[in-house]
């Protein structure tokens, strides 16, 4: 295949021309870079992906005193999967079609979450969520108080975690989820018992890890993996703290990473719109193709794609990447995880925050939550449901046919409240079909090994570095998880720019 080397320079000004026009649009947060002319078709590190580890690692390496580098963005602004959009007949209410909350904050003295440092540092307007105890109840006869059933399935995952930890302790096999309740006794029989189930396993946990652990089936979920990822971030002793932060700051919640990018960033230190193609290395360095034919060389490349990309064809790697390394990427999940939006004339549903719906199919459009609610978008009349796992990869498949759409959620809701009118706007995002991440967030399953998270993260060949959230064994698919994985390998970066002697192994 022919290679083009087209100058950077000579398409930088109308790149960043459309950025700024688009963003304009999209943030008030990005918009002052220092203007420093265009990047370099050469430089000393290339960081691909302007998300959260993007940013931080290019942070990172500014704080040690390395400017040489260059964040090559395939979107028009920085946020990765923090994605906001206008919602509304009016379109006046700004609504996340990814991340959407803060999770974990900080007890007492205790440790700090990063990100929450950074929402604050940056004003982010949040309101506290109450997930687990602001709940209206219903199946598909109409309202039915089960909060007991509720209530026992919170202590059935706690007591999963505790396994999982006792288990790993005496060096036993690690448990799916399922089996951990199978063996318990504790597995779901009713409807009733499996919407609660899916609201702690496939729903709760996945919006707390984007967004954290699960948007499938308890049988696809790592018990330990699972307890991990729990514990250290809301279990007050070992992390954060159990306090979710929702943001319903009109920036969207990509501001965090976009205002701290303005804090250190110019215009010669990132390249929008240009999606990676091909990423070649060798002993001597990395070289990087876009789409648009031109070609980048740096000493050292800072990946910071979702595992969903890595497993796909969407970016090439010459040479292929080592099996150990193809083993690991291949071991971890990227669920799809689906919001729902619907608009109203008016609120006519519950006045809590959650509506939980158990249908006679588990995962049949379950978890509903209202906007039009105190701190929130009160008078907006929106409210969204969430998927997960095989319901949200079928809605993919529907290719965003909202009128197929909004017949089946119509139908569920309509079971909660059998007067309910038609919306009169409605919204999906896709993300498993999207080229730039395919899927939500990465999720580690059944035959998740602690050794695949590190090979996960490991460099290859000395000049190819790995970072996301994915490759973060505490944090896999939180925010905080992108943000402490991209500082640790630019600090690492760094260390081998500055001492060829801490440099990883080439070989």
């Amino acid at each position: 295949m022919p290679r083009f080397r087209v100058s950077v320079a000579a398409v930088f000004l109308s790149l960043l021309t459309g950025a700024v026009a688009q963003a304009a649009n999209a943030t008030q947060c990005q918009s002052n870079l220092t203007q420093a002319g265009a990047p370099p078709n050469s430089t000393k590190v290339l960081i691909l992906g302007g998300g959260m580890a993007g940013v931080i690692a290019a942070r990172t390496l500014q704080q040690q005193g390395i400017t040489d580098y260059v964040i090559v963005e395939a979107k028009h602004v920085f946020g990765g999967r923090m994605s906001q959009t206008t919602f509304g007949t009016n379109g006046s209410y700004v609504i996340e079609k990814g991340a959407n909350w803060i999770h974990g904050t900080q007890t007492g003295s205790g440790p700090a979450n990063p990100v929450w440092l950074l929402a604050k540092n940056h004003s982010l307007q949040m309101v506290e969520s109450h997930l687990f105890t602001n709940i209206t109840f219903f199946d598909y006869n109409g309202p039915n108080d089960y909060s007991a059933t509720f209530n026992a399935s919170l202590t059935a995952f706690d007591n999963a975690r505790a396994l999982a930890g006792q288990r790993w302790q005496q060096n036993q096999t690690d448990l799916d989820l399922r089996s951990a309740y199978n063996y318990m006794g504790v597995s779901p029989k009713t409807p009733q018992e499996e919407a609660c189930e899916y609201y702690q396993i496939d729903y709760t946990d996945a919006y707390r890890s984007h967004r954290s652990l699960d948007a499938q089936d308890a049988s696809q979920t790592s018990s330990l993996a699972a307890a991990w990822n729990y514990n250290y971030t809301f279990d007050s002793d070992v992390g954060y703290s159990d306090v979710d932060m929702l943001s319903v700051d009109p920036r969207g919640i990509a501001c965090i990473v976009q205002a701290e990018a303005a804090t250190f960033l110019n215009t010669s230190q990132v390249l929008f719109n240009q999606t990676v193609k091909t990423i070649q290395y060798s002993q001597s360095g990395v070289t990087v193709q876009t789409e648009s034919g031109y070609t980048l060389s740096a000493d050292h490349a800072l990946v910071t794609f979702s595992v969903g990309v890595l497993q796909g064809t969407d970016v090439s790697f010459e040479p292929a990447l080592p099996d150990w390394k193809r083993v690991a990427i291949s071991n971890i999940e990227m669920p799809v995880y689906t919001k729902i939006f619907l608009q109203f004339e008016k609120k006519f549903w519950f006045d809590t925050e959650i509506g939980l719906y158990a249908d006679q199919q588990k995962g049949r459009y379950p978890v509903w939550q209202s906007l039009d609610y105190p701190g929130i978008y009160p008078g907006s009349g929106i409210i969204f449901v969430t998927v997960t796992g095989d319901y949200a990869n079928y809605l993919e498949q529907l290719n965003k046919n909202t009128t197929q759409v909004q017949l089946e959620v119509m139908e569920v809701l309509r079971r909660m409240y059998p007067n309910a009118p038609d919306p009169i706007d409605i919204f999906l995002p896709v993300w498993g079909r999207a080229p730039l991440f395919r899927g939500s967030y990465s999720n580690w399953g059944a035959s998740f090994r602690p050794q695949h998270s590190y090979e996960l993260r490991a460099p290859v060949n000395g000049h190819l570095w790995f970072a996301g959230e994915g490759t973060s064994l505490k944090y896999f698919g939180f925010l905080q998880g992108a943000y402490l994985e991209g500082e640790n390998a630019a600090n690492n970066i760094a260390a081998c720019i500055k001492n060829s002697t801490r440099c990883p192994s080439t070989s």
